[in-house]
């Protein structure tokens, strides 16, 4: 496996991770979906510069395939938020990104080659990796409720769902295929908030949160793209799937977080699992 993609797909992990952080940051003041339509709509400009310096050309299935992810994406999105609104981050978190990372890992054994012994070993370590990392303080928070665990199950099927779409679009089509995902959400989040009734607006407070998550989801999106169109998807989603790492890492440094020893532990095996993938 060549290093270059998963270099590309670590730093997309970041930046979901990170992104992930602020969205939640902005989610504590306004309603989610309001925020995931206002960030988005504030990374349109972003994505247009992406456009203009990737060279690519859109080819119809590409921009089909960026289409259906990104509606993929705003509903995981969504769901996302609103389960971690409970306050079951423990369960939440690691039940979503263990999803998300397993979609992608089995549509990449059905539609590519085999990417080898210890690249598909490292893959399965970034999922033990990614369950480790999300456990955060609060595990004994006592009985869950089915309605928390399906919500969390959605958004990261979803979000695997994402993941393989957009894993389909060739290296050929440039930035097109990511501008497609943030046109088909917008549109998607204004249908959502209509029909529920949300103004899709937040106060200035929350304006800078949500624009960092807009526009560090649709890097994140661009630097995935990049990855998935030159790596194997099973190999590529499962490291862009450890974002978990980066947000526990901002909760503890600007939240004042502790660092559990498994959560410790679960960084280590995320530096093993990008070891073994690149193999």
């Amino acid at each position: 496996m060549l290093m270059f993609p998963i270099l590309l797909a670590a730093v997309s992990a970041v930046a979901f991770g990170t992104a992930d952080f602020s969205g939640g940051k902005a989610s504590r003041r306004a309603n989610p979906v309001a925020v995931t339509v206002v960030s988005q709509l504030l990374s349109v400009p972003l994505l247009l510069v992406l456009v203009l310096l990737v060279p690519g050309r859109p080819h119809p299935l590409d921009l089909a395939w960026g289409l259906f992810a990104g509606v993929a994406g705003a509903g995981g999105v969504m769901l996302l938020y609103r389960a971690l609104a409970t306050g079951m981050m423990a369960v939440v978190a690691p039940v979503t990104a263990i999803t998300a990372a397993v979609v992608p890992i089995l549509a990449g054994l059905v539609t590519a080659h085999y990417p080898g012994t210890v690249a598909l070993g490292g893959a399965g370590l970034a999922v033990v990796a990614i369950a480790l990392v999300s456990l955060g303080e609060g595990g004994g928070t006592g009985r869950v409720s089915r309605r928390v665990v399906g919500m969390a199950l959605g958004a990261g099927l979803l979000f695997g769902v994402f993941f393989a779409l957009l894993g389909q679009a060739d290296e050929d089509a440039g930035m097109w295929p990511v501008l497609a995902v943030r046109a088909s959400s917008i549109a998607f989040g204004l249908a959502v908030a209509a029909r529920i009734g949300v103004r899709p607006r937040v106060e200035r407070r929350v304006l800078g949160w949500a624009a960092a998550a807009g526009l560090l989801d649709s890097a994140a999106n661009a630097f995935y793209l990049a990855a998935a169109s030159r790596g194997h998807l099973s190999i590529v989603a499962a490291v862009a799937s450890l974002y978990p790492a980066s947000t526990v890492l901002l909760a503890l440094a600007v939240d004042r977080e502790r660092l559990r020893p498994v959560q410790l532990a679960g960084l280590g095996f995320a530096a093993g699992a990008l070891v073994l993938a690149s193999v």
